[in-house]
């Protein structure tokens, strides 16, 4: 006998939209099969219930219905294996979502931070705080109010597509497409949580501790799993993205484990030798200069660079030697310098090609 839609929700065939929709909902939650995990015929009667609420839900269906009943037009069935045989052929181009609607994943989040070459060099933990979705307490989730449960879809009854049959000139075509009032989930919260309005989630503000490892990069990104946002309808939680940027340095450059830097080295020691304080992360090195040394020369020292990120030793500290010219002479400085360059026969002052150049131009 066919089904009468009017007897499996309880109401008169008069009976308004909004009282159809009430006794829909009242049935809904008495026969879901999640309220009725031992009774192995709840989940039919739950199906017959939105068959019958889908059918007198729309104002066209329901008037169709009222004047052929069950059996006055052609009945399309099930199309979940034809759906099916339609993907195989043509890669799934009719964009509906999966029967019956999975999890979609939370978004990801995306962070910056900045440290200093030192942190680096080191290993440091900062905190970060983020604006992210979280799974609603209220509703574990679901959408649904505390004591309600989602229902199939109204539009697509659980199968998270719509399907129509067209007629062309090659014939009556089956088309396919995602269902607009679920989304292809095929699921749809009719009494919606009042803490998250169906959502299933709500935004928080967190402070996450993030470790960073000696000898991280600029511009290196950190992949932590499971910390970005909450999944929808039980759906994975995104990821947590975070871009380390590193300060410049006033003294190194850094290339790899490596450490570049400039240091001055008096005329005076450099002609005569000496020694000179490099600059490492972890204070100065005193570094013996030989003399006759020029503006260029490389003194490198090893393990004093950025540690590998594996943690297999410390690059090296590159430092180059430049050759500073005193400025600023005392009078006696000058006259120190100048018998110098005399005993070297060297031409300084006045006695200088320049100098000379200019006498005559007077």
């Amino acid at each position: 006998m066919p089904n009468d839609h009017y007897a499996t929700l309880g109401v008169d065939r008069r009976a308004s939209a909004d009282e159809i929709k009430k006794a829909y909902r009242r049935l809904a939650r008495e026969h879901h099969p999640d309220a009725n995990r031992h009774d192995p015929e709840s989940a039919e009667r739950f199906k017959k219930i939105g068959v019958a609420y889908q059918a007198l839900s729309d104002p066209e269906k329901r008037r169709r219905y009222d004047l052929y009943g069950d059996g006055g037009e052609p009945d399309l069935g099930d199309f979940s294996g034809l759906s099916d045989l339609f993907s195989s052929f043509f890669g799934g181009a009719t964009g509906a979502s999966p029967r019956g609607g999975a999890g979609q994943r939370g978004a990801d989040i995306v962070a910056d931070i900045e440290i200093t070459l030192e942190d680096a060099a080191a290993g440091v933990e900062r905190d970060v705080e983020i604006t992210t979705q979280v799974e609603c307490s209220e509703c574990a989730g679901s959408g649904a109010a505390p004591g309600t449960f989602p229902s199939a879809c109204l539009d697509c009854n659980g199968s998270g597509e719509i399907h129509e049959v067209r007629r062309t000139f090659f014939g009556n075509v089956m088309t396919a497409s995602t269902c607009y009032r679920c989304g292809g989930t095929g699921r749809q919260v009719l009494d919606p949580c009042r803490v998250c309005s169906g959502a299933g989630r709500v935004q928080t503000t967190e402070t996450l501790t993030v470790g960073v490892p000696a000898g991280i990069e600029n511009g290196s990104q950190m992949r932590i799993t499971g910390r970005g946002g909450a999944g929808l309808r039980g759906g994975p939680t995104g990821n947590f993205y975070v871009t380390v940027r590193v300060a410049e340095h006033p003294v190194f450059k850094r290339g790899g484990e490596d450490l570049g830097c400039e240091v001055s080295v008096p005329m005076t020691v450099a002609a005569l030798g000496g020694s000179v304080d490099v600059p490492t992360l972890d204070g100065s090195e005193r570094v013996d200069v030989a003399p006759g040394t020029q503006s260029g020369v490389v003194v490198k020292l090893k393990n004093k660079g950025m540690p590998r990120l594996d943690g297999r030793g410390r690059g090296e500290i590159v430092a180059w030697l430049r050759v500073e010219t005193p400025r600023n002479l005392t009078e006696e400085q000058k006259d120190l310098l100048a018998r110098f360059a005399t005993a070297r026969n060297e031409e300084v002052g006045d006695q200088s090609l320049f100098g000379r150049i200019k006498e005559a131009f007077h």
